[in-house]
């Protein structure tokens, strides 16, 4: 019996079809492949891991990591604002060693202008009492080193006479290791500046 060949071109018509589904179901599964990876990496990098006592590893959103970012950041300013300017003849010296430890050399170059002045000396000699009233603090967190701005309002205490001042401070935070109890935030004041300071009277408080 004679054997009757297919057309040659159907034959290579249809191997074509058989190389270009091969390639495109490839191709499909390198760009799934791809795409998980990518899926997985953006993933973990919104999050950060921590590991239990028994082993096992916890994820931690980044969301959360950012919104207690702020807090600290604001505990931090608060704390090294009661610190530094929360004084008396009392406690000065021990408040702004804790106040030191929370900023580099610009809130120490800040602290020896004072002492030059002779503020702590008329602080010991007249009896003042610095206490703080209120601490607010604009934050830009957008990028490292962060930005703020704190306005803090305090009372100098001459006894019988109480006199009200709002000071205004800027400067960076960046962050560093976490020292316990030195500076348990893990972050520091660095471009720390005295922008302006004002009595308050009555009429503008």
């Amino acid at each position: 019996m004679k054997t009757i060949y297919k057309n040659i071109y159907s034959v290579l018509r249809i191997n074509r079809l058989i190389v270009w589904s091969v390639v495109t179901l490839g191709f499909l599964t390198s760009a799934f492949s791809l795409w998980s990876v990518f899926d997985m990496n953006q993933k973990m990098l919104n999050s950060m891991f921590a590991v239990n006592t028994d082993g096992a590893v916890i994820p931690l959103k980044l969301t959360s990591a950012r919104e207690n970012l702020e807090v600290e950041a604001r505990a931090h300013l608060d704390l090294f604002h009661h610190y530094f300017y929360g004084i008396d003849a009392s406690n000065y010296e021990n408040n702004l060693e804790k106040a030191l430890w929370l900023g580099d050399s610009s809130v120490d170059n800040i602290y020896r202008q004072k002492k030059a002045e002779g503020l702590y000396n008329r602080l010991l000699q007249y009896s003042l009492v610095q206490r703080i009233k209120e601490v607010k603090t604009e934050l830009d967190l957008s990028e490292e080193p962060y930005d703020f701005r704190t306005t803090t309002i305090f009372e100098i205490n001459r006894g019988k006479v109480v006199d009200t001042y709002e000071l205004i401070t800027t400067g960076n935070l960046l962050r560093v290791d976490r020292h316990f109890p030195r500076n348990t935030h893990g972050l520091l004041i660095t471009n720390f500046f005295e922008n302006s300071l004002r009595k308050l009277t009555d009429e503008n408080r």
